[in-house]
C-alpha cells in the first residue's frame, strides 16, 4: 500500500507506475481529488472544534458575569457549530473510506532497476545454469502426463471424478517423490537459517488484503462456505493461494524489534487457485492445476538491507535446483509482468525437455516452467498489514520490508524430474539428492494399474 503522503506528493511517479504496470482501471485524478476534499474537511473540522472550544469557554465566563443573553447566544452558536461539525465529520469519514479503498487499488512502485516493458516477452533473461553438462535424454521425451499415466503414478481421470478438472491423484512412487521433494526442500532451507512454520490453510479477508491478494484478485480465490461475492469481510474464510499470505500475516499489526531482523520463515502448505488452465497453454498435466503443494520462504528485513537480502533469497531458492541437478534460468520481470504488489521480482524457470515448442530453449528443445517467483515488496505489504519494527528499542516504529520466494512449487519440479531424468526404457532415474528421502530408491519403474478399467476388453469378459 502506498502512503497517502507519497501519492499526494508524487502523483507523476504513481501515474508512471500505473502506466508501466499496465494498470488502467484506476482514476488517479479522482483519488487526488478525494484526498484534497478530505484534507479540506479535516482542516475545517479542526477549525470548528477550535471555535466551539472557545465558545464553550466563553459561555462559562458570560454566565459568571451575569450576561445571560450573551451566554444564550453563545450556547446557540455552540449548537450550530456542533451541527456543522457533525456534517463535516460524517462527510470526512465517508471520504476516508473511499480513499482507503482507492489506495488499496494502487500498485507498488517498481524499483528503478526494473526494466520497462509491457508484456512477458520483454522480461530479461539474466543467466542460465547447469546447461554445460546436460544429461542425455531420450530422443523423443514422453511428456510427463503420458509418462505419469504409463507408470501409474499420476491419475487425472480419477482426480477429475473426485474433484473436477484441474485436480489429480499422485500414486505410489509419484506420491513418494512428492513427499521426498517436500522434506528435501525443507531441509535445504533449514540449513539456510529458515525457521519452520506450519500455517493454517484457511485465511480471512483481512489477511488476503494485507498481502495484496484482495481486493484486486478476489475472483481467483476459493471461498469457504459459498461462492465468491463482491462483498467480503474479516469473518470470511478463503483457501490459501500461497503460504505467503498466512506467514506474512502472522505478524500483522505487530511491532518487531531490530534484533529480530532478519526474521526468516519457511512453510509447506497446499495452495488453491481458481485461474488454473485459463491461460490457453499447459492445460494437460500438472503444470496448471487448482491445488498444488509448495514450500514458501518469507523474510521480514531491515529496509536498509532489503535488496541485499533479496539477492540472497534468490540464491536460497536456486540451491534446491542446483542440488537436484535440474537446468534452469533466471528471468528479471519487466514492469508490465512484475505484478501488483512487487517492487522487483525474479522468476526461476526450470527446463523440461518434452514438447519442443519454444525457440529460446536449449538446442535439445523443451520448454521453461516457472518454479519460483522471488519478490521484494519493500514496505507495500507491511503498510497494508501494519507490520513495523523499532530500529531503536525506545525509538519510533517504522515499516519494515517483506520478501518472499517459492522454494519451490512442487508440481513443476516434478514435471522437470519426470522429463529430464527420463530413460529410454520409460523409467525415471531418481536424482541423487532425493534418494535418501526415498529409502535409497534409484529408479521409478512404475506400478501395475488396478481395477477392471486396467484390463483389456477380452480379460474383462
Amino acid at each position: 500500500m502506498l502512503s497517502r503522503q507519497f501519492v499526494r506528493e508524487n502523483p507523476e511517479v504513481v501515474r508512471e507506475a500505473l502506466e508501466n504496470k499496465g494498470v488502467d482501471d484506476v482514476d488517479l485524478d479522482h483519488v487526488l481529488e478525494v484526498d484534497d476534499e478530505w484534507r479540506e474537511l479535516k482542516a475545517r473540522g479542526d477549525d470548528l472544534r477550535h471555535e466551539r472550544n472557545e465558545v464553550s469557554q466563553r459561555i462559562g465566563e458570560l454566565k459568571r458575569e451575569g450576561e445571560e443573553e450573551a451566554a444564550q447566544e453563545a450556547i446557540d452558536r455552540s449548537s450550530e457549530l456542533k451541527e456543522e461539525l457533525d456534517v463535516v465529520e460524517d462527510r470526512a469519514d465517508e471520504l476516508e473510506g473511499e480513499l482507503e479503498a482507492a489506495l488499496l487499488e494502487l500498485p507498488m512502485i517498481p524499483d528503478e532497476s526494473v526494466p520497462v516493458g509491457a508484456t512477458e516477452d520483454e522480461n530479461v533473461e539474466r543467466r542460465r545454469e547447469l546447461f554445460e553438462d546436460l544429461r542425455d535424454v531420450p530422443d523423443d521425451v514422453v511428456p510427463h502426463y503420458d509418462l505419469g499415466e504409463d507408470l501409474d503414478i499420476l491419475d487425472f481421470e480419477r482426480g477429475a471424478k473426485v474433484s473436477g478438472g484441474g485436480f489429480y491423484f499422485l500414486k505410489g512412487d509419484g506420491a513418494r517423490l512428492e513427499h521426498a521433494l517436500v522434506q528435501f526442500f525443507l531441509d535445504v532451507h533449514r540449513e539456510q537459517g529458515y525457521v519452520d512454520v506450519y500455517p493454517p490453510v484457511p485465511v480471512n479477508s483481512r489477511s488476503m488484503t494485507g498481502t495484496g491478494q484482495f481486493p484486486k484478485f478476489v475472483d481467483d480465490a476459493y471461498r469457504l462456505g459459498g461462492a465468491n461475492t463482491e462483498a467480503y469481510d474479516d469473518s470470511d474464510l478463503w483457501l490459501c493461494p500461497t503460504a505467503e499470505v498466512s506467514v506474512t500475516n502472522m505478524y500483522r499489526d505487530e511491532i518487531l524489534l531490530d534484533d529480530d531482523l532478519p526474521l526468516k520463515h519457511q512453510a509447506f502448505s497446499p495452495n488453491f487457485r481458481r485461474e488454473a488452465g485459463e491461460h490457453g497453454t499447459e492445460t494437460r498435466g500438472i503444470v496448471r492445476v487448482h491445488q498444488f503443494n509448495k514450500v514458501e520462504m518469507v523474510q521480514f528485513v531491515d529496509p536498509e538491507e532489503s535488496y541485499e537480502r533479496f539477492e540472497e533469497l534468490l540464491d536460497d531458492a536456486e540451491e534446491v535446483l542446483r542440488r537436484l541437478g535440474l537446468p534452469y534460468r533466471i528471468l528479471e520481470m519487466c514492469t508490465g509482468d512484475l505484478g501488483f504488489t512487487q517492487a522487483k521480482k525474479y522468476d526461476i524457470e526450470v527446463w523440461a525437455p518434452a514438447n519442443d515448442d519454444e525457440e529460446d530453449c536449449p538446442e535439445e528443445g523443451g520448454r521453461w516452467l516457472e518454479v519460483s517467483s522471488v519478490s521484494n515488496f519493500e514496505d507495500f505489504q507491511a503498510r497494508r498489514a501494519g507490520i513495523q519494527y523499532r530500529p531503536e528499542r525506545h525509538g519510533s516504529a517504522e515499516y519494515l520490508h517483506t520478501l518472499n520466494g517459492s522454494g519451490l512449487a512442487l508440481p513443476r519440479v516434478m514435471v522437470a524430474i519426470l522429463e529430464y531424468y527420463q530413460n529410454d526404457d520409460g523409467t525415471v532415474t531418481v536424482p541423487e539428492a532425493l534418494r535418501p528421502y526415498m529409502g535409497g530408491q534409484e529408479v521409478i519403474e512404475g506400478h501395475d494399474p488396478v481395477g477392471e478399467s486396467a484390463l483389456g476388453s477380452g480379460e474383462r469378459e
